[in-house]
């Protein structure tokens, strides 16, 4: 582990390198406060943008960059991530500090950003193992509210009103994400097949538009050293303006999943562990969020695991062809079939 409890910090991986004289020399000139001898480590977690750890001068700092390879259109938006995080500044959601931009691919062969070093723990496994039941509650009400707190931010008010187009979000997500798994398809899954066919003929008639994070799960949350609260939401390469269930949707997919590398709900005792129950978790989303009763959140669900299943699909071809961003890209190809599987059966049962 790393030592602020995060994922595992490695060397840097030959495939993800990049020259560390021309970053220290360019972060000396462009970066305040930045000096002295640079370390860089890789995060060994993620499957998208790589993630780096440096050290200088007595301070941390974080580095995500896009990989390297042949990228397929708006993948890997480092920009994205950086603006979304820095116009979040000031509101109720918790995000690091953005600390700078470089759009200049000459420097170490990609455009990358650089980030306050958040102190805390991350929690991979969903059920977060070693907490107490209190804790646990503590974590999943200050994760639920950070994720009310997120929709409630009015894309106008911090300058992000442009960040996407709010009308036909599900639409151009099911095209793009079926697209997308086109591309990059090494074999046949016919549940992928039935939901690229299913989804666009059901879509919601409500056309709701937030501020989506994209990518809304505990291992992308920081909690406090010393408190359960969430204190940093991270990875927001999926961020774009949308429809809010899509997040709730996608958070609680943990719920129907079997077998995922980060753990599921399906099967826990919620009460004894302080885990709200999936009804729990809507309804808690609910109050925070200032909702009535939610109906058709299963959709969503559905949908988070046929786009989840395009993103392995995409992850997976990487690491075949070398360029992932995570040394365990390609033991992850069978989990397409499985998202989309679940995905279906979600749709077969309540449908």
């Amino acid at each position: 582990m790393s030592e602020n409890g995060g994922p595992p910090l490695i060397d840097v991986s030959k495939a993800l390198s990049f020259d560390e004289t021309a970053l220290r020399t360019y972060l000396a000139q462009h970066l305040q406060g930045f000096s002295g001898d640079l370390q860089v480590r890789q995060f060994n977690a993620g499957q998208s943008n790589p993630t780096y750890q440096l050290a200088a001068g007595g301070k941390r700092y974080v580095l995500r960059k896009k990989p390297p390879g042949t990228l397929l259109p708006s993948a890997h938006a480092v920009d994205r991530e950086y603006r979304v995080m820095h116009a979040l500044r000031d509101t109720p959601v918790p995000v690091p500090r953005m600390l700078h931009l470089c759009t200049d691919s000459e420097v170490i062969g990609t455009d990358f950003y650089v980030m306050e070093m958040v102190e805390g723990r991350v929690f991979h496994d969903p059920s977060l193992p070693g907490l107490s039941t209190t804790d646990r509650s503590k974590f999943y009400d200050s994760f639920i509210k950070a994720l009310a707190d997120l929709h409630a931010v009015r894309p106008e008010t911090v300058c992000l009103e442009g960040f996407g187009r709010p009308k036909g979000y599900l639409t151009r997500q099911v095209a793009r994400w079926s697209k997308q798994y086109a591309a990059t398809e090494t074999e046949a899954i016919t549940a992928m097949n039935k939901l690229m066919d299913w989804l666009p003929a059901n879509l919601p008639d409500d056309d709701e538009a937030a501020i989506v994070h994209g990518d809304f799960r505990p291992g992308n949350a920081i909690a406090g050293a010393e408190s359960p609260e969430v204190i940093a939401l991270l990875d927001w390469e999926l961020c774009t303006l949308g429809h809010p269930l899509a997040d709730l949707g996608y958070a609680c997919a943990l719920y129907h999943a079997d077998n995922l590398p980060t753990g599921q709900f399906k099967g826990l005792d919620f009460a004894a562990l302080g885990i709200p129950t999936e009804q729990e978790f809507v309804d808690l989303y609910c109050r925070y969020s200032g909702r009535g009763r939610i109906d058709d959140h299963l959709f969503f669900v559905a949908f988070s695991f046929f786009r989840s299943a395009a993103i392995i699909q995409g992850v997976y071809k990487r690491g075949l062809d070398g360029n992932a961003s995570s040394q365990k890209a390609r033991e992850l190809g069978h989990l397409t079939r499985v998202r989309a599987e679940n995905a279906w059966r979600i749709v077969e049962e309540n449908f």
